[in-house]
């Protein structure tokens, strides 16, 4: 019987990795150089790589339940979002943090209706977009914004962490807030100047963060 997980690798290996082995060679000896911080939903549907158009070398990915950051408070332990943020911030030197949710977020919506009683840390991993629920019965309009309001409550945390906010304050880092919805194709991008989402087809920023001037020029 063929193990089709083992049959794809071996396709990897032999037909596309030849494709791209110059470039996984340059990365290797230059080593890694991404400007972007990717905080992306875990949902097998939003695929950081097809919607950016970047390729190897390009994103450092974080990839979690609702697309959360958990606060900064100053302890240590198994943070491994937390523990990724400073890697990307203070080794990489990114300058750029997108935070992308994703409308029919099964991790917004467990907000509403709960986490299995068997999934003590989803419980507890879910606490983190507690603010952005509305006080309204669920229903499609309710998650759509609510997983808008928690992309940017998210925003908000990143700015508890004292290297980004010392970098977002410099000008030298700029944060972004992404709202992919899956049927249409398309992305909405926060809008600081209107504090609304904007669809990425008729905007005339990426979207920036709540704490940033607007740069007309950072397209």
């Amino acid at each position: 019987m063929s193990d089709e997980l083992l049959d794809r690798l071996r396709r990897f290996h032999d037909h596309t990795f030849p494709g791209v082995q110059e470039t996984f060679e340059t990365l290797v000896k230059e080593g890694q150089h991404p400007t972007i911080l990717f905080i992306g939903c875990s949902d097998s549907r939003l695929v950081p790589y097809l919607l950016t158009g970047t390729g190897p070398g390009e994103l450092f990915l974080v990839r979690n339940v609702g697309a959360f950051v958990p606060p900064w408070d100053g302890s240590a332990g198994y943070h491994g979002t937390a523990a990724a943020i400073e890697f990307a911030v203070l080794n990489l030197k990114v300058t750029r943090i997108v935070v992308c949710g994703h409308s029919h977020c099964g991790g917004i919506r467990a907000l509403y209706e709960g986490a299995p009683a068997q999934a003590p840390n989803l419980s507890a991993w879910l606490e983190l977009g507690r603010e952005a629920v509305l006080p309204v019965r669920l229903s499609p309009e309710a998650l759509r914004r609510t997983e808008q309001r928690a992309v940017v409550l998210q925003l908000e945390r990143l700015m508890g962490y004292p290297m980004v906010r010392e970098r977002v304050e410099a000008g030298a880092m700029t944060l972004h807030g992404w709202h992919y919805v899956i049927e249409d194709g398309e992305v909405h991008v926060f809008d600081v100047r209107s504090g609304s989402f904007v669809a990425a087809s008729t905007a005339e920023h990426s979207g920036t963060g709540p704490y940033l001037l607007y740069d007309d020029g950072d397209a």
